[in-house]
């Protein structure tokens, strides 16, 4: 009697474990009638509603779209994990993202006023609201952006108040280019050389010696205006774009891109800044304003990985221009510099000639900390081009002249603007004459 009590209670032990053998099938059939609230069966015509009855900015934005396609002729179980899937698709490794002009070929008659609504979105995305006109084109342009330096605002009122010809007026001269971040060796090389001549009776009175000043300013720029050259056999022509935290490297990279893409280059960009969030997103976002592709791999993906990815791509598609971005990084950090080694060292396993210009943004309202980051990244990446942002409003501006005296590397463009006409090929009279006007008394018209 024992063994049989034993034995019942060892049967009783395992009846709770038949549930579990029950299929989701078998308990569908159960319970055939469940509450609308508790039910796991879902309406696919109520939880996501027509494609065509939304604006295409609302679909592309929304992930359940694709699985309402799911929802129709496959079980509830199967929509959640669907859905789950989609935002599964951006983390394949090298994908590449075409412009959104391409898919809205497809887009029907009735959205034909959505374009203009996602191009101001995009814009609103990309330019400040407060961002003014896009600046004149000549040296009015210029003139415009840079009336409020540092150097201009000196000199302005320098050179108003009709100064005597004498050893205090090179002084404030002197004071005012150190002011401006000139430097200490390029502002000595000038006052001296003004000094010299003052000496020997070559200037008749203030006004020759601002024409002067003028002139070896604009001498010292002259051998850095070197306008960069798209080299039509590089196939694609591989510009690497380098620079510290927040000097602008992925807002360069979409004006850049609008540049070449307006000259009739074929061009497609690379989101190696995998670091900052939603650096990828940004450049994706430039690329579908401009209709250019983007290869793009996750967030923390290796840039190098990237930069090899964009580059085999370009080739096989016959790209004129590859554009690769970098994350920002502190020209301190030797681990974060080397890295920049490293995609120089890949991009040469598929071009020897590669990348064919590493093009570093400056900003110029750095100062002379400028010039230590230069030294830094030329010895990493060999720097062969510049590009110095944040020109307008109240920056200095003087940081181009120590650049230029010490580096000698060529100065490509100018940002003095947040829109893209703004970037414009660095034209050293221009410069100058924005900041030292020939009528310095009128310098504001």
């Amino acid at each position: 009697m024992f063994s049989f009590f034993r034995r019942k209670k060892n049967d009783d032990a395992q009846q709770p474990a038949k549930p579990s053998t029950l299929s989701a099938e078998e308990l569908a059939a159960a319970f055939p009638k469940a509450p609308a609230d508790a039910s796991p069966h879902i309406d696919a015509s109520e939880a996501f509603p027509a494609p065509a009855a939304e604006s295409p900015a609302t679909a592309v934005s929304e992930t359940p779209a694709p699985a309402s396609v799911v929802a129709e002729t496959q079980p509830a179980s199967v929509i959640s994990a669907a859905t789950a899937a989609v935002p599964a698709a951006p983390q394949t490794p090298a994908a590449v993202i075409e412009p959104m002009p391409a898919a809205q070929e497809e887009a029907p008659p009735v959205a034909v006023a959505v374009p203009a609504v996602e191009t101001a979105a995009t814009d609103d995305a990309l330019i400040p609201a407060s961002a003014a006109p896009a600046a004149a084109s000549g040296k009015l342009g210029w003139r415009e952006r840079l009336r409020n330096s540092t150097l201009a605002r000196s000199f302005g009122g320098l050179f108003s108040r009709n100064p005597k010809l004498d050893d205090d007026l090179l002084d404030e001269i002197e004071t005012a280019l150190i002011t401006a971040d000139v430097g200490v060796p390029a502002t000595t090389a000038l006052v001296e050389d003004l000094r010299k001549r003052m000496k020997s009776r070559e200037f008749a009175d203030a006004n020759a010696l601002l024409a002067a000043l003028r002139a070896d300013l604009i001498a010292l720029l002259q051998p850095v205006a070197k306008p960069l050259v798209i080299d039509a056999n590089a196939k694609p022509f591989v510009i690497l774009t380098v620079g510290v935290n927040g000097v602008g490297k992925t807002t360069t990279i979409g004006k850049l891109a609008k540049r070449f893409k307006d000259q009739g280059h074929s061009l497609m960009l690379a989101a190696g800044d995998t670091f900052r969030a939603a650096a990828v997103a940004q450049l994706q976002i430039w690329g579908e304003r401009n209709g250019v592709a983007v290869v793009a791999q996750g967030q923390n993906a290796d840039a190098a990985s990237v930069a090899f990815d964009a580059l085999q791509a370009g080739k096989a598609r016959g790209t004129s221009v590859l554009i690769a971005d970098t994350a920002g990084r502190l020209h301190t950090q030797t681990g974060l510099m080397n890295e920049l080694s490293k995609i120089r060292r890949v991009l040469g396993k598929i071009d020897d000639t590669a990348p064919h210009e590493v093009l570093m943004v400056i900003d110029g309202t750095t100062g002379q900390n400028a010039l230590s980051q230069l030294r830094q990244f030329h010895a990493a990446a060999g720097v062969t081009g510049l590009v110095v942002t944040k020109l307008d409003g109240t920056a200095k501006g003087g940081v181009v002249f120590a650049l230029a005296r010490e580096f000698g590397i060529p100065i490509r463009f100018a940002g003095i603007g947040e829109r893209p006409e703004d970037l414009r090929v660095f034209d050293p009279e221009a410069f100058v004459d924005a900041l030292l006007p020939e009528a310095l008394g009128s310098s504001g018209n």
